[in-house]
């Protein structure tokens, strides 16, 4: 139980020591490993991934450090904590911000290297700052010290844009849409009335037709005189010899029969 006190109250020492004021020389010494004359470990911290062209900070995107330990002590030591702060680059050095501490409990034996990856994210106003790294470690009688890694200059910036980007497609798309429903409803209403009319075309226009012959078929029928229902049909396809019926012929017979009566 004590020991965890103990580790608890180192951890919250690394937090207030890389987040007090720092030296005014401390600038000309930065990215420099730092080395603890009570115990023969050096410590220096990289940015594989972020400083091409300076260390950046990317808000919302983790940025990974990687701490490498040197021991040069005859016996192991135990890398039991790494904690960051941010803090401002005018002489009083504010503290901006606490960065998450990380828990380890790894051993490096005597005369060996150990690399440990450290990640932390953040989410700030673009601006420079000063971001200062160190460890809590521990020797092989159980004492612990504070080991400095990193204190240089960084800059936090926000993640670039791409027209590729899902997220801003489907902003192009729905801004789109909206610009297109409003011209239309502009058309609509404001500039289609004042064309005319285009004329029906098509089986809309044959259809047309054939009502407006049917209207004047009905309309000529109910003009004209009353028919019969026997002359109502057809007579196009009836022969003209059964139309016109021959007339009946007179019988001579017939005609001396009633001179003798």
């Amino acid at each position: 139980m004590a020991r965890f006190s103990f580790l608890s109250l180192a951890l919250l020492s690394v937090q207030a020591l890389i987040g007090s004021t720092l030296a005014t020389d401390a600038a000309e010494k930065a990215e420099e490993p730092v080395e603890v004359t009570r115990l023969a470990v050096s410590a220096q911290a990289a940015f594989p991934a972020s400083e091409i062209f300076g260390v950046k900070l990317v808000n919302g995107h983790p940025t990974q450090a990687l701490v490498t330990f040197t021991n040069n002590e005859a016996s192991p030591v135990t890398v039991n904590f790494i904690g960051g702060s941010l803090s401002t680059l005018d002489e009083d050095s504010k503290l901006v911000r606490n960065l998450t501490a990380t828990r380890y409990s790894v051993d490096i034996p005597a005369g060996e290297k150990e690399s440990l990856s450290y990640s932390f994210a953040t989410e700030m106003h673009p601006q420079d700052l000063r971001l200062s790294l160190a460890s809590v470690l521990s020797d092989s009688n159980g004492r612990f010290y504070t080991l400095h890694a990193y204190n240089g200059t960084v800059s936090v910036v926000e993640p670039e844009t791409s027209i590729f980007d899902p997220q801003i497609i489907f902003l192009y798309l729905f801004l789109l849409a909206c610009f297109g429903g409003v011209v239309y409803f502009f058309y609509t209403v404001w500039v289609a009335p004042y064309f005319p009319q285009k004329r029906k075309s098509g089986k809309g226009a044959e259809f047309s037709k054939k009502s407006s012959a049917a209207t004047k078929k009905a309309e000529t029928t109910a003009e004209s005189p009353a028919v019969s229902s026997a002359t109502t049909y057809n007579a196009d396809w009836i022969p003209a010899h059964h139309i016109n019926r021959p007339e009946a012929r007179k019988v001579k017979g017939t005609t001396r029969t009633k001179s003798r009566a």
